[in-house]
């Protein structure tokens, strides 16, 4: 007895606290909120592919602009929102402390949702930077930027005041999404502002493209893959309670995946103008990314040993088990993909819709959907409304998955080998683009069918969840208790090495931005420091003030989504649309604009040769496409014709590009408006030799801003095409 009351005097004596489940529910909400309109907003992009008159001629509604709407919505509000739920709840939990701050929390939601409402505002009224997945403008930028650090603020707070020694896995994964996140969006968003919501990329062309890459296919490894491991190792445990599988295999897949992950941007820029070592080492660790993200996903599913019978019954396990079986599919996808003979056909297709999907209707939805499957009944007190309308939104959901994939993949294989295809005498079998468009028409129709099955289920969960909520109570304040954290620790026998790095958190994090940092220094510094990886070419000339303005429009519609600017060294490109893209042709594209997919035809070579098309063509086609084209899916930009161009950030805009390097003469702001007006009357007046054939519209005049965008379009390929004459000559 005596004995026990002394080991009972020296236990450290247990702390109560409580752990807030409000920012919980308030994530919650959000998260399904944005859900919803996310998907919307993606169906709504569905149909406009098949219904292009969906957009009623008004700017806002079309395609270019909605589409980014919906992979922000979806990535960042969605995804986002489902992110912070999942981290505030298990991390209070796996460090046994109450979040480190309520304010720095409610600072931390309302901020994210505020920087969602002006990222759908502004992405609808054309405020872009025309980078994908990175499009809001600095203002916006920076308000992300602090929302982050608030997060990393609070998060690190609440690791620092932890009463639990080391770190569980899921930590590390926030950790490493936390400071990779921050490193990815400071690097990718350098630009220089000319007005409150218009900038320039600080970098051009190749350089650009490889920044935006790194930072495209990172923001995939980072913000959609890490955190969501993250969640994995701890609802998957606590859902089936059973311990994660194996620690080793965790302590692998952990710094295995954030070493590779961070080379293989270049992958998504094979047979382009980037340096070939770039994109071997982009095609290199893209195939070795195999191993650590199969050990994570063989780690998730044994970690289910012995209690799969459970996956019949349980409408929770059964979504968490078909995420990590998406995951493993869409990261064995990749390495395939990143291939070069893979992503000759795949590149600008829609198979690369369809592997994106795979990851983000499975991966992403269906883990997020279990966890509020899981968290709601558990925070409310209660049990699940309704089993049997969670089972219908489990089996609409992987119908959705399905029908919206296969027909992808299957559009993906339509659109290449009817590319590629040619007659027996060498020439295009299908050299009209618009034959390869119309195929595709009952396979859109079959993805918007997928899209409204997904929708479907996720509209039931909301439902579920809110009647689930109105049957229990909240609970706002979940009490707890544990000991705090002992000064001094004493070693218990012979831990494993990696526990030494468990335990300090700090060290964890600089040891994790080292890692990442490696791939992105030695990737991205010699494209910036050797100037052979960008050669130039003597008679690329910069944009007249009117292209200028015009390519602006370009971004602002968002026609980059739908056209190419980059033509690979593949017989059926160079045929189709001319010769293959060089390098020093984009040394003054801020940003550049190579796209990352084809529903319509490359504009590259569009001024010149078989491709170049009369002023007219350009006016009546921007005016309405199916009147120029019959079958096109491009919808009619009537506004074009209707507003005037704006003039008065001219020379703000040529005094910024001087910053970037754009060799513009000393002085030429204060005179390029003139030059703007000379290049306007000069595209109206041949216009006006056509003025009967001039589709109708609201005004005309040469100060109208479809003509900065025929100016633009005429220019594309010219100066390559200059620099071949005279060396004729």
């Amino acid at each position: 007895m005596e004995h026990a009351a002394e080991t009972d005097l020296h236990k450290p004596l247990a702390e109560k606290f409580a752990y807030d489940n409000k920012i919980v529910k308030m994530f919650a909400y959000a998260t399904m909120l944005w859900g919803v309109v996310g998907m919307l907003a993606g169906l709504y992009a569905a149909l406009a592919l098949v219904y292009p008159s969906l957009n009623l001629g008004i700017a806002q509604t079309s395609f270019g602009r909605v589409r980014p709407l919906h992979t922000n919505a979806v990535i960042f509000a969605f995804v986002g929102n489902g992110i912070f739920m999942g981290v505030y709840y298990s991390l209070q939990r796996l460090c046994k402390a109450r979040m480190f701050s309520d304010m720095l929390s409610k600072i931390h939601f309302w901020g994210w949702q505020l920087i969602i409402v002006l990222a759908a505002v502004t992405l609808l009224w054309g405020y872009t930077t025309g980078k994908e997945y990175a499009e809001l403008e600095w203002p916006i930028d920076i308000l992300i930027t602090l929302i982050w650090v608030v997060f990393g603020w609070n998060m690190f707070g609440t690791i620092i005041k932890r009463r639990e020694r080391h770190l569980y896995v899921a930590i590390w994964f926030y950790i490493a999404t936390f400071v990779t996140v921050a490193m990815l969006h400071i690097v990718n968003s350098f630009e220089l502002p000319i007005s409150l919501l218009k900038s320039y990329s600080w970098y051009a062309g190749v350089q650009d493209a490889l920044v935006q890459w790194w930072y495209g296919h990172n923001a995939v490894a980072f913000f959609l893959t890490t955190p969501y491991l993250g969640l994995m190792y701890y609802f998957i445990p606590k859902v089936a309670n059973r311990p994660v599988y194996s620690y080793r295999l965790s302590i692998i897949h952990f710094w295995a995946l954030i070493f590779l992950y961070i080379w293989a941007g270049p992958h998504h820029l094979l047979y382009s103008t980037l340096p070939d070592w770039a994109q071997s080492l982009g095609v290199v660790f893209s195939v070795m990314l195999i191993a650590p993200s199969w050990g994570g996903m063989i780690n998730g599913l044994l970690t289910l040993r012995g209690v799969w019978d459970k996956v019949r019954e349980d409408v929770v396990l059964k979504f968490l088990v078909v995420a990590v079986t998406a995951y493993g599919m869409a990261t064995f996808e990749g390495p395939m993909l990143s291939l070069k003979n893979v992503n000759a056909i795949a590149h600008f297709t829609d198979w690369i819709v369809a592997h994106v999907h795979v990851g983000a209707l499975g991966w992403n939805g269906f883990l997020t959907f279990g966890i509020l499957y899981w968290l709601v009944p558990k925070m409310w007190g209660t049990t699940l409304w309704s089993k049997k309308l969670a089972g219908w939104h489990f089996w609409l959901g992987t119908l959705g998955i399905l029908f919206y994939a296969i027909p992808m993949y299957w559009a993906g294989w339509v659109q290449h080998l009817m590319w590629k295809q040619f007659t027996p005498d060498g020439r295009l079998l299908y050299p009209n683009f618009l034959e390869t468009v119309t195929q595709l028409a009952p396979m859109y129709m079959m993805r918007a069918l997928g899209g409204t099955l997904y929708l479907a289920g996720a509209v039931m969960m909301v439902v579920n969840l809110i009647k689930t909520a109105k049957s229990g109570k909240f609970i706002p304040e979940e009490s707890a208790e544990a000991p705090a954290l002992a000064k001094n620790y004493r070693l218990h026998g012979n831990e494993h090495w990696h526990r030494a790095i468990e335990r300090r958190p700090v060290q964890f994090l600089i040891l994790s931005l080292v890692i990442v940092g490696i791939g992105g220094i030695l990737e991205l510094v010699p494209t910036f420091l050797v100037k052979s990886n960008v050669p130039t070419i003597s008679s690329v000339k910069p944009y007249t003030p009117l292209e200028l303005h015009g390519r602006d429009i370009y971004v602002r519609e968002g026609c980059y989504v739908c056209h190419s600017q980059l033509i690979r060294p593949f017989r059926f490109e160079t045929v189709r649309y001319g010769d293959y893209s060089k390098a020093g042709e984009f040394v003054y594209d801020h940003p550049f604009q190579w796209g990352s997919k084809r529903t319509g035809p490359d504009l590259a070579r569009e001024g010149v040769g078989n491709n170049k098309k009369s002023n007219l063509w350009h006016y009546n086609h921007l005016a309405d496409p199916g009147y120029i084209s019959q079958g096109s899916i491009m919808p009619s930009y009537i506004w074009l014709l209707n507003d005037e161009l704006d003039t008065s950030t001219t020379a703000a805009k040529i005094r910024a590009m001087q910053t970037l390097g754009v060799p513009y003469a000393e002085g030429y702001d204060a005179k390029a408006n003139a030059d703007v007006r000379a290049q306007e009357n000069e595209i109206y007046a041949d216009l006006m030799k056509d003025e009967e054939k001039l589709l109708p519209s609201e005004g005309t005049g040469p100060n109208r801003e479809v003509i900065a965008v025929i100016a633009y379009l005429q220019r594309l390929g010219r100066d390559l095409e200059a620099g071949k004459s005279a060396e004729k000559k």
